[in-house]
């Protein structure tokens, strides 16, 4: 399921697909309420690849009515948990049936190279629907112990209506991470996909509904951030908004839920993530590799990125050394063929930011170990920067693109202060040959997600999220992201006997 095609193959799927280009409300495809389109074109050769309906908040009210008359008449959330299951199995399994397709779309639209999109993000989204899926009819509602004179039950219910607002660095993934718990939990959704990255959501939006997801309960509406993620985050109908994206944009949905009905909101946002490297890591051609496999993966696109490498002075060189060694793995070029590991950047304006920051290198004079360059159209070389300081804008701002920091330190209180010198706290790494350090570590670094000896973000068992700026309200993924689309309800029964109790006295 997961081995890639050739190069071949994958342009021939691309010639022949059928791009969905109209907003998926109450079960059917419609153009924009005002007919106004928006351009969604391949970053890797700037070619238009199809004109989307530009929604508003016309559009978003309509969503949001049909939304919530699924909700509340209950086609979805008043199903069996054994129903409901089934359903979201047979839609991961047409997921699967359309895999090619759909790492194809992804990787037009976004720039990723099709090989990631084949081997990653398609079988994890696949994955993610059918753990929560399957996780339905196994989470169980509580009981308090309240006595003999009352029953009291403690109750999951499904929170209603809820948006979903993605970015577009993984489009898939970021959506199985919403939906999965949302729809298994009863929910209905309203998702707003990035502008840059429309196409596989209104797809996967068109399979749920094939697989038997109902009418309203699954509707995508495109448009920009004003024209569509105020409105949705402003509706006095939407119960609950799950963004991921950066931390400025998170804060207005903050404000959003102030100023509206004080709807739930969970934020994944921004990371400036440590790999902290000690003098006793015992395998540094392992470390190398995870450390180049963390700044580097979907073009340091990722907000889980190795950003900052804080490495004890004695091991740099030959830490570096290695790391150069592995980086000649990571091709650039055309994420169509599947010997590429570094695709475009997802837009020209992206790419301009990503560029600034090798204007700092130059400006404040820090060493280039690797890379450094930009290539034709808006490919940057992955890059690495040595000498950095935690002063330079390259150690403290998210960067998102393939370039990696470098800082060295001294002692482990050092390490510890370097890795929690950040606004944000998302994700962390830690390479040593001691358990006490690695515990250490991983307990004082701020961070939602701490991996040990490797990179990573655990799997669909673990959350995902992060402390201080990085994150607000839930996490992602695991049994914990079930709670994000649920309210608790108590129901006290009292069963007392009070003409027993007289009859007694």
């Amino acid at each position: 399921m997961h081995e890639p095609l050739t190069a071949a193959e994958y342009k021939a799927i691309a010639a022949g697909l059928d791009l969905p280009t109209n907003a998926f409300i109450d079960g059917s495809f419609r153009p924009s309420h005002s007919g106004k389109t928006f351009k969604t074109t391949n970053p890797a050769t700037g070619e238009t690849l199809a004109e989307i309906a530009a929604c508003d908040a016309t559009d978003v009210d309509y969503a949001v009515a049909k939304a919530k008359q699924a909700f509340e008449d209950g086609r979805w959330r008043l199903q069996s948990p054994g129903d409901r299951k089934a359903i979201l199995i047979k839609f991961a399994k047409l997921l699967e049936d359309n895999r090619h397709e759909l790492a194809v779309m992804e990787s037009l639209d976004s720039g990723k190279p099709v090989r990631e999109c084949q081997t990653v993000d398609v079988p994890d989204t696949i994955h993610t629907i059918r753990w929560h899926a399957e996780l339905i009819d196994k989470l169980y509602d509580s009981t308090a112990p309240v006595g003999a004179n009352a029953l009291t039950m403690v109750v999951r219910e499904p929170i209603g209506v809820v948006g979903c607002v993605l970015p577009w660095n993984f489009p898939l993934l970021m959506l199985a991470w919403k939906i999965g718990p949302a729809l298994a939990s009863g929910c209905s959704v309203i998702v707003k996909p990035a502008q840059e990255t429309t196409l596989t959501t209104l797809r996967v939006a068109e399979l749920a509904h094939e697989a038997g997801i109902p009418a309203g309960v699954f509707n995508v509406v495109p448009g920009g951030g004003k024209d569509v993620g105020e409105p949705i985050g402003m509706h006095m109908d939407v119960d609950m908004v799950a963004f991921t994206g950066s931390t400025p944009t998170g804060r207005r949905f903050l404000r959003y839920a102030a100023d509206s009905n004080l709807k739930k909101v969970v934020l994944e946002c921004g990371g400036k993530n440590p790999a902290v490297v000690l003098d006793d890591a015992e395998d540094l051609d392992l470390v190398a590799e995870q450390v180049v496999n963390g700044a580097f993966w979907n073009m340091g696109e990722n907000c889980s990125a190795t950003s900052r490498l804080i490495v004890q002075s004695s091991v740099k060189d030959e830490l570096l050394k290695r790391i150069g060694a592995y980086m000649r793995e990571w091709k650039t070029g055309d994420p169509l063929d599947p010997e590429n590991r570094i695709g475009a950047l997802v837009s020209k304006n992206h790419f301009e930011k990503v560029s600034s920051f090798l204007d700092d290198v130059k400006t404040e004079k820090l060493s280039v170990a690797f890379g450094g360059e930009t290539q034709k159209g808006i490919y940057i070389e992955p890059t690495v920067v040595d000498g950095v300081t935690p002063s330079s804008r390259l150690f403290r701002e998210e960067i998102f693109g393939p370039i990696l920091s470098v800082t060295t330190f001294e002692t482990l209180a050092e390490a510890i202060a370097l890795a929690n010198d950040t606004n944000y706290g998302l994700t962390a790494s830690v390479y040593t040959g001691s358990l006490k350090k690695a515990v250490r570590l991983s307990r004082e670094i701020r961070a939602g997600v701490v991996t040990v000896n490797c990179f990573g973000e655990g799997d669909a068992t673990t959350p995902f999220g992060g402390y201080k700026e990085s994150g607000f309200g839930g996490r992602d993924k695991s049994i914990f992201a079930h709670d994000n689309y649920c309210e608790l309800k108590t129901i006290w029964i009292d069963v007392s006997d009070r003409s027993v109790d007289e009859t007694i006295r």
